[in-house]
């Protein structure tokens, strides 16, 4: 959980400041306030997004992509059952409390919000209802040499394996269907969930050979018959995954790839030069962005009919099947 003044911002902060600062955090919103702490706005993931989608410089201040009317909860009328009422009525990632003049002195989360439901199950939530595939039959090579003895899904995080730390944040947001599929140490990890308690259901699906990063999808064929989300099983993402569904089948998409704006700077001058070694210009220490794949997908089952069955197939090949026939793939 996040301290409060780590959540502030000012509105002169720039998009990409905004973003790096959502990172960091690990929180869904900042609260833009001035210079006395008074609350001018809130911006959210959501709201850098569309920015984004606009083709719009991450470079511009965030003035004109804040919310200037968000939902506030006043400190002299703040109770627990009003805050569940505004968050789960307006389904916020945050609620902030403030005092007679604007001034921020608290917040509520919805998972602080969920995690009540999980108690009191009469609450009304509006979780996500797609099942969950969990791509977790590969060798995590990359990981070695602890993939030789542990399953890449059975490394710990914590006190808990990625696995578990993965399902966990879809089970904040109410999915309870899920489905692994194996290949590598694939007893190990069946065993593993068969063991623990949980309150979820796990359907486990073994690939006969290694068939890439989308090639085991066409097991679900006769499974799965509506939208589901598809994600990696060593990657943990952030997001609002009922706020993603809807944004996929409001494109009308059959595919939408969840991605990521990362900075990378270059730690020396990037020389630029012409024919025969004459420098037209060096730029010191060049910091740029890009949008890159998470390895969290939303996907209709539409697609899977294109996945060819026992072989190979990755999901950049299902990516450029859908595009080559015109099939909207969505970020």
């Amino acid at each position: 959980m996040p301290v409060l003044k780590d959540l502030f911002i000012y509105k002169s902060t720039t998009v990409k400041e905004s973003l790096k600062k959502l990172n960091q955090t690990a929180a869904r919103v900042l609260l833009v306030v001035d210079g006395r702490g008074r609350l001018l706005g809130t911006i959210t993931d959501g709201d850098i997004r569309r920015y984004i989608l606009k083709g719009k410089s991450l470079d511009e201040s965030i003035e004109d992509v804040y919310n200037r009317k968000p939902t506030v909860l006043y400190k002299t009328r703040f109770s627990d059952k009003k805050a569940r009422e505004l968050i789960l009525g307006r389904k916020i990632e945050l609620l902030p409390i403030v005092d007679d003049k604007q001034r921020v002195v608290d917040f509520v989360t919805w998972k602080q919000v969920f995690l009540e439901f999980e108690k009191h199950p009469t609450l009304t939530v509006g979780p996500v209802n797609a099942p969950v595939v969990i791509m977790a039959g590969g060798k995590g090579e990359r990981m070695g040499p602890f993939t030789k003895i542990l399953p890449k899904p059975l490394i710990p995080i914590g006190d808990k394996t990625i696995m578990e730390v993965i399902i966990d944040e879809f089970r904040a947001q109410g999915a309870k269907e899920y489905y692994l599929t194996l290949n590598y140490k694939a007893a190990m990890i069946e065993s593993y969930f068969n063991y623990i308690e949980r309150d979820y259901m796990i359907e486990f699906l073994r690939e006969d050979m290694f068939l890439g990063t989308a090639g085991s999808l066409r097991l679900l064929k006769e499974k799965i018959r509506s939208t589901f989300i598809v994600s990696n099983c060593d990657v943990i993402v952030k997001a609002n995954f009922s706020e993603v569904i809807k944004y996929h089948n409001a494109k009308k998409a059959c595919l939408t790839i969840l991605s990521s704006v990362q900075h990378h700077r270059i730690p020396h001058g990037l020389v630029h030069f012409k024919t025969g070694g004459n420098v037209t210009g060096i730029v010191e220490k060049p910091e740029y962005t890009f949008n890159v794949s998470t390895g969290v997908y939303v996907v209709s089952p539409a697609a899977v009919d294109l996945i060819p069955a026992d072989r190979p197939y990755d999901m950049t090949d299902l990516i450029k099947s859908l595009i080559k026939r015109r099939m909207k793939v969505a970020m």
